[in-house]
């Protein structure tokens, strides 16, 4: 395929209604078997010189899908994510949207839409006008510009605006702008380039679920690029963790959080306690491992895959862990020290807690009531426990 050759998408079905959307099934189309991605990635590399941005990467994502790609500043994110807009060449692989190889095929050709992070508003346009600029370009009738720039306006709530121009507007008001912008010429695949970075916490918060919401009213697929691990959690159907050009675990939010594949993963997503320690029981069910860092043995209630007396960490999140001024029963996933520090945020207080080995351990214990029945301060003296289930082995 050449580059002056144009694909012809109007043979195929281009949008998506709420109300046409198909049936959703209780088992994402990922897991059930023979279903055909509508994006796929494969071995896609990007070199820029002797630099690998991207490094043979092989991806399938889904109609419908919400997929975010998550990694922090140079982890080719946004590469990729330029790849599938046509914005850059792959060096080497391919990429099928929809069952149609993309080689050649230039920007403005494919069914791909794109939302940049700055918005990239037309300052002297009005909120109109700006949502209805592809259109015009593609010389649609002007009734039919007026009926869609009306709908996206009113499926973004700004049906009262549409004669503001940007600079009246707010920040989470000019996101949507660019939002109905960017889907007014209906696309099969709308990628989002940190979509959400350029508002404040709050306000970021309350515009994840109002995505969520656009998203499953038209059933479009989103790929978004972020670099905010809480806003992967929130947005995604799937996550794909990106680490020097390589996706290195590709999972639902529940299972990149709860069963990271790797350190980096578990300390990359949320805050993780790692203990160093050497199998000394590896079971079908049951692994043991005797850690000089906890100063005991921890004991986690599923095997693993690891060589006799292997060096392995124990990855457990701040919130499984019970703290306490007496100690418990159990002997195993049972630790002693100090309370250093502490802070309130509100909904939970955060402790760090120097072990009796030396190591410091992160807790943190969520506040029910305003007045707490068990209080903690500097220097008690405390044990730290967890269940069985409550850890991850991590091998590498």
């Amino acid at each position: 395929m050449t580059s002056s050759q144009t694909i012809d998408f109007s043979s195929k079905e281009t949008e998506v209604s709420g109300k046409d959307k198909p049936a959703t099934s209780s088992v994402p189309l990922w897991q059930q078997e023979g279903a055909e991605p509508f994006l796929r990635i494969e071995n896609i590399t990007k070199k820029f010189g002797d630099f690998t941005a991207v490094d043979n990467i092989s991806l399938n994502i889904y109609k419908n899908e919400l997929f975010c790609l998550l990694g922090g500043s140079g982890s080719g994110k946004s590469t990729l994510l330029r790849m599938l807009a046509g914005f850059e060449t792959p060096t080497s692989g391919r990429i099928l949207i929809d069952g149609v190889d993309m080689a050649g095929v230039q920007p403005w050709d494919r069914p791909v839409n794109m939302m940049f992070q700055s918005y990239a508003l037309f300052p002297h346009l009005t909120v109109a006008d700006n949502i209805a600029f592809g259109l015009k370009r593609e010389g649609v009738a002007k009734a039919e510009i007026k009926r869609r720039v009306q709908e996206m306006l009113d499926l973004v709530q700004l049906g009262h605006l549409g004669k503001r121009k940007p600079h009246q507007l707010s920040g989470g008001q000019r996101q949507r702008v660019a939002l109905a912008r960017s889907l007014i010429k209906r696309p099969k695949l709308l990628l989002l380039d940190e979509p959400l970075g350029a508002l404040d916490k709050k306000l970021r918060e309350e515009t994840q679920f109002e995505l969520i919401n656009i998203q499953d009213e038209l059933g479009v697929t989103f790929v978004v690029v972020t670099h905010d691990q809480e806003e992967a959690m929130t947005l995604a159907s799937r996550i794909g963790v990106m680490n020097h050009g390589v996706i290195v675990q590709t999972d639902e939010p529940h299972d990149v959080y709860e069963y990271p594949n790797s350190r980096f993963v578990a300390e990359f997503i949320g805050s993780v306690n790692l203990f160093e320690g050497v199998v000394i029981e590896d079971e079908p069910d049951t692994v043991r491992i005797q850690s000089e860092e906890a100063g005991g043995v921890l004991y986690i209630n599923h095997g693993i895959s690891c060589a006799p007396h292997q060096v392995v960490h124990v990855a457990v999140r701040p919130e499984k862990i019970r703290l306490g001024h007496e100690q418990p029963e159990q002997k195993e996933n049972c630790l002693h020290g100090r309370i250093m520090d502490f802070a309130y945020m509100g909904s939970l207080t955060v402790f760090k807690v120097r072990l009796d080995s030396g190591k410091e351990v992160r807790v943190t214990q969520p506040n029910f009531n305003r007045e707490v029945g068990e209080r903690f301060t500097w220097d008690d003296q405390v044990y730290l426990s967890w269940t069985e289930d409550s850890s991850v082995v991590l091998t590498s």
